[in-house]
């Protein structure tokens, strides 16, 4: 299934793209796309429906983030030799882990602001894993079937704030709308082997980033059994995996956002993103 929530920012609906690519109504049928709503059962019960027979949304209808909010964001850094490399870091021995916070999460093509005194502004296309039963301290082999389903996320960065100073990543990954997710949430069955999608990043008709799933360091299922390690992950929470290389940190020279540039964004089978990065307005 492709899950997707869609309507005015602040008022999205939960909806499922039906077969003919129409977006269509859940409103009257399930709350929203979070917590208990993104369970086996929960996504059971929506499996069972006939998305055709459900009120279509209105046509060129905005998308919002396809899930309504999340406990945990947490993002797996340096999960591609060749951006470590670009990089200028050694390919880590185990996960690289930090935080986003939760108000990250925007659409996928709504504007990405620029905060103030924002100089090193940056893009990356990444696999994100949303959580869809509670996990902890479990094992690689039982991973998927704690997922709930995957997304396209613009993992952007502030990389003067991330590794200046006192170089922690979170201070750079953190603003409002850093996180956009979606178009869709697509369910492990209609994924397949998510080891094996194509992704993209074009800045301002520009390819820059051409990568696939394929060159992960650690796979998905490993990032999330390896996290549950440490905390107990819930229906929900987001694993960002990391990105491949072509970021604007390992341009020689470096090149980083200014508004107006225009980002254009996707994974194979989990669709694409558009946006516009603007000037913060306070």
């Amino acid at each position: 299934m492709k899950l997707v929530r869609f309507g005015a920012k602040g008022a999205e609906k939960p909806g499922i793209v039906a077969a003919d690519g129409s977006i269509r109504d859940l409103s009257g049928l399930v709350p929203d796309f979070a917590g208990d709503g993104l369970t086996p059962a929960a996504l059971d019960r929506i499996r069972a429906l006939d998305p055709l027979s459900l009120p279509e949304a209105p046509q060129g209808v905005r998308l919002g983030s396809c899930i309504a909010r999340t406990g945990n964001f947490i993002a797996v850094g340096l999960n591609y030799a060749d951006h470590a490399a670009e990089s200028g870091l050694p390919v880590p021995k185990e996960p690289v882990l930090f935080n986003k916070a939760p108000n990250c999460l925007a659409g996928p093509n709504d504007d990405v602001v620029l905060p103030p005194g924002a100089t090193k502004g940056d893009w990356e296309v990444e696999l994100a894993i949303v959580i869809g039963k509670t996990a902890y301290r479990i094992e690689e082999k039982d991973a998927v079937a704690h997922i709930a389903g995957y997304a396209v996320c613009n993992d952007l960065s502030e990389r003067e704030w991330q590794t200046e100073g006192t170089g922690q990543w979170v201070k750079g990954k953190a603003a409002p709308g850093f996180g956009p997710l979606g178009p869709w949430l697509v369910t492990p069955d209609e994924v397949g082997d998510v080891q094996a999608l194509d992704m993209f990043l074009d800045l301002n008709g520009k390819r820059v980033q051409k990568g696939s799933t394929r060159t992960m360091i650690f796979s998905a299922a490993f990032c999330v059994a390896y996290i549950s390690k440490f905390m107990q992950l819930d229906p929900g929470d987001v694993i960002t995996t990391g990105t491949p290389p072509g970021v604007g940190l390992g341009m020689k020279p470096p090149l980083y956002l200014k508004v107006g540039d225009t980002m254009h964004l996707g994974i194979e089978k989990l669709g694409e993103q558009r946006q516009t990065v603007v000037a913060y307005q306070g």
